[in-house]
């Protein structure tokens, strides 16, 4: 079961056609990566698919409805989108700023923040200031809020950008045990094509449009990344399911 559809979607930016004729599909408790160059469109679809842009045509279900017809609280419990920029330097400790995923709730869920800050790993670091935590620690801590909203999908703008190597493989643990955990489907959009394997499908986005989507094993070809990033790239399929790029 689809669980957000995007249809016949376009979008403009001051009248300049930018996304066009978008089709785009989530299933419960799949895990998708949005792939492509900088520019390519990948943050204004997800900003589409959570209801923040709306398009110029074209219709987004979510769950089935029209995600327009949701009041805002309603939507933000059935979807939550994290940005790629955060604001690191807020005067808030890692629970309280935690707790600011329970804002659409009138009568708290079951999921409290304690549980929250356990699922990331940040128990221990409850009290401390965002300001205090390293890189990999403050995305977990943004991360826990977005877990406490109760959201069943979420989205996820490059939340790996400029973390190092373990930080990367730790939110992709995480990632994977919540769609384990709590069901939760994930739309992480990303640019390094070392990490689709982890991703049950890809959607490949060049110049606002999808030019390939699937299972990263059957979509991911030599040629397919030379078209989209405008550069000889030598794919070596393993036989985990994982891939070796050289140049």
């Amino acid at each position: 079961m689809d669980i957000l559809g995007m249809d016949k979607v376009s979008f403009s930016y001051n009248s300049a056609p930018f996304i066009m004729n978008l089709n785009f599909r989530v299933g419960e408790k799949e895990i998708v990566a949005l792939l492509g160059p900088n520019g390519s469109g990948k943050s204004t679809i997800l900003k589409l698919a959570s209801g923040i842009l709306k398009p110029d045509s074209g219709r987004i279900s979510l769950w089935g409805k029209d995600i327009f017809t949701y009041r805002g609280k309603d939507r933000a419990k059935l979807i939550s989108y994290l940005p790629q920029i955060l604001d690191f330097n807020l005067p808030f400790t890692v629970k309280e700023l935690a707790g600011m995923g329970l804002y659409p709730y009138d009568i708290a869920p079951e999921l409290s923040v304690e549980d929250a800050l356990e699922m990331v790993g940040l128990t221990e670091r409850a009290d401390a200031r965002i300001s205090e935590l390293s890189g990999g620690e403050r995305r977990r801590a943004f991360i826990a809020m977005t877990i406490l909203q109760g959201a069943g999908l979420i989205m996820l703008d490059e939340p790996l950008a400029n973390l190092d190597i373990k930080y990367q493989v730790e939110l992709i643990r995480l990632l994977k045990g919540l769609r384990e955990q709590k069901g939760i489907s994930m739309v992480m959009a990303l640019h390094d094509i070392n990490l689709i394997h982890h991703f049950d499908r890809v959607y490949i986005v060049k110049n606002g449009t999808v030019v390939a989507s699937g299972p990263p094993r059957e979509v991911v070809t030599e040629s397919l990344l030379r078209d989209v990033y405008e550069v000889e790239i030598k794919l070596y399929p393993q036989d985990n399911g994982t891939f070796l790029f050289g140049i």
